[in-house]
Order: structure tokens, then sequence, then C-alpha cells
């Protein structure tokens, strides 16, 4: 553990004028997702959160979850289990991060006043798929480029009663190129169809006229989200269980409950909602979608997921600061979850 008196920050002013100097010069679409994260004035608090918890680990598990927290793929995972930490040692428990166990080392183990292991925690972040992120990534591209047609319109795609692939960046600059071409001509209408299958549609009402861009004199296009569709908590379950497999021998040579904590990207929709939902089989549907996604697959409710007997119970992380944490015990659990984590959130 860092010395909380004396230990640096590690993203203060220095870092945010570092990370300017060597991402900023880039095209906003050739940064990660979380360039803004980490340099803009209004998620100063989320970095100053992170050199917070970062203080509480040994310096090279803070300096090795410093160095990935601003990569796409662990952002989130970062902060979730940052997050569980904060909450464990805020009830008042004594843990350890990684701490090797007969070669395992899960998240967080919770210590006796001896030191021997009380309780298991891992944490699983619910994630869009690599290919979410491709996707969101090349409409991100074409939403650029299309913002620096002068022309302050809102441009979103025809909808074609599927999914519509995403272009290449050839392909988008192509685009692009017609588009401006159209859209500078007196005689374009509304529909503006290109040579790559894409019809994008000028947004406005005839009496209401033609609506204007956020941009201003630019272009805005509203893209398609790539997360149109149900949101459920059934994605969860799988990784769930792969956990209590992991851990199996385990927890049953020590006699040690498994919690698992799960948190969820934004960019999946789910919420504490959406798994009480799946934990008592409530008949509901919940949708995401933007203006721009022109396709919605049909949904179905889950059926009921009764949680293994494996399992002490699950934590829900929120994943708005200050992250807190609610806990929903397994009352049919081998293993009981402990009084204070059974009380988190109550």
């Amino acid at each position: 553990m860092e010395d909380l008196a004396t230990s640096p920050r590690r993203f203060g002013p220095e870092f945010v004028e570092a990370h300017r100097r060597r991402f900023g010069h880039k095209a906003p679409q050739e940064r990660s997702l979380t360039y803004d994260n980490a340099v803009e004035d209004e998620f100063s608090s989320r970095r100053d959160w992170l050199d917070e918890q970062l203080r509480h680990l040994p310096l090279s598990q803070a300096e090795a979850m410093a160095g990935c927290v601003w990569q796409d793929d662990h952002y989130w995972p970062v902060h979730f289990e940052l997050a569980v930490g904060a909450a464990l040692r805020q009830a008042g428990l004594e843990i350890v991060y990684e701490q090797s166990w007969d070669g395992q080392t899960p998240d967080w183990t919770v210590l006796s006043a001896t030191g021997e292991p009380l309780c298991l925690v891992e944490v699983h972040t619910a994630s869009p798929s690599r290919d979410t992120y491709g996707r969101m990534r090349a409409w991100h591209q074409l939403t650029q480029r299309i913002k620096t047609i002068p022309v302050g319109v809102v441009l979103r795609l025809e909808s074609i009663g599927q999914p519509v692939q995403a272009p290449d960046p050839r392909i988008a600059k192509k685009i692009t190129q017609e588009l401006k071409v159209a859209l500078s001509s007196p005689l374009s209408g509304p529909r503006i169809a290109t040579s790559f299958g894409y019809t994008f549609v000028v947004q406005g009402h005839p009496i209401a006229g033609l609506l204007p861009s956020p941009f201003g004199l630019y272009a805005c296009f509203d893209a398609p989200s790539s997360m149109a569709g149900q949101v459920s908590a059934a994605q969860i379950i799988e990784p769930v269980k792969n956990k209590i497999s992991k851990y199996r021998q385990l927890v049953n040579k020590h006699d040690l409950p498994l919690v698992v904590a799960v948190g969820a990207h934004r960019f999946t929709g789910l919420s504490l909602r959406e798994l009480d939902d799946l934990l008592t089989g409530e008949p509901a549907v919940t949708l995401q979608f933007n203006p721009g996604d022109t396709y919605i697959a049909d949904a179905t409710p889950p059926p009921r997921w009764n949680l293994p007997v494996e399992l002490a119970g699950l934590l829900w992380v929120d994943n708005e600061l200050p992250f807190s944490i609610t806990s929903r015990p397994n009352p049919a659990a081998q293993r009981i979850m402990p009084a204070v984590l059974a009380e988190l959130g109550t």
C-alpha cells in the first residue's frame, strides 16, 4: 500500500497536459473512447476518485491499473474493481487485492483479524462485444467526417428493415465527399442516395422547416448507435457461472462464501432494475436506442434466474460516481454472505 499522505497524484494537471500532448493532435475518430474522460474538466472528480483509490493499493498493483485504465477495454473493469474495494473498506473490512490463494488470485479477499480469508469477492464487468466497439468506432469515423461538411443540417440513415453495416474508413471518406456535393447543390432534396448503398435523409418538417444542426453551420449525422435492442441482465449469467466454476475448489477447501460483484459498461444500458427483474422473473422488457437507430430486433423477457447455491450473493456496482454498491444476497446459498456485505445499499 502506498503512503496516503505522500503518494503523488497520477491523474492531476500534469497527467492531463501530457495526455493532451500525446493524443490531442489525433483526429477525434482516432482517439480512444475514454479520451474526454482523461482530459476534460467535467471529469476531474472522477480522476480524483481514481487517484484516491489507487493510493490504497501496493505500488506495483496501482501502477498496473493506472497504466491501463484509459484503454477502452479496461476503463470500466478498473473502475468497478476499485469501486468494490472502496465499498469493502468503507464497510470496515480488512481486504487485499489479488492475493494468491492456492495459486489463484481472486479480485478481493476479505480477511480476518489474523489474516485468514473470510470471503472472496470477484468482479465482473458486463461489456459490449468487441464487434460492437468496432461498429461504434466505424460509425464514429463517419460522424466526424460528415461534421466537416459546411451545411448546417441533421442527417440520419433511411431504414431498410434490418441492421446496417458500418462503412470502413475508405468508404466513409467517399460517402462524405458525395454528401458534400449533394448538400452543396441547390437542387438537393431531403433524400440523398450514395454509391455505396447508404441513403441519408435530411431531417426536418414541411411546416417547421429543417432541423438545425447542433454544430451550427456544419452537418450533424445521427449515426446508428450499435447498441439498439433489448437490455437484459441475462448476459451476466454465464460469466457468473464461470466465476463459480473457477473458484469452486478454493472456496470448498477453505469453506469460504463466494460473492460476485457486477457492474455494467454504460453502453450495455444495464441497471439494477434489469438485474432485479431477472432475479424475480418480472415479465418486463427494456429497450435502448438512439434517434439514429433504424432497426430494433424483437424482444422477450428473460426467464427468472435462481442464483446457484454455491453463490453467496451478488453485489451490483452503479456506473456513476460515487459508484454505490447494492447487495442481493442468495437466500438459498450454501455459505451465506457476510452480514456487513448483505447490508450494503439497504
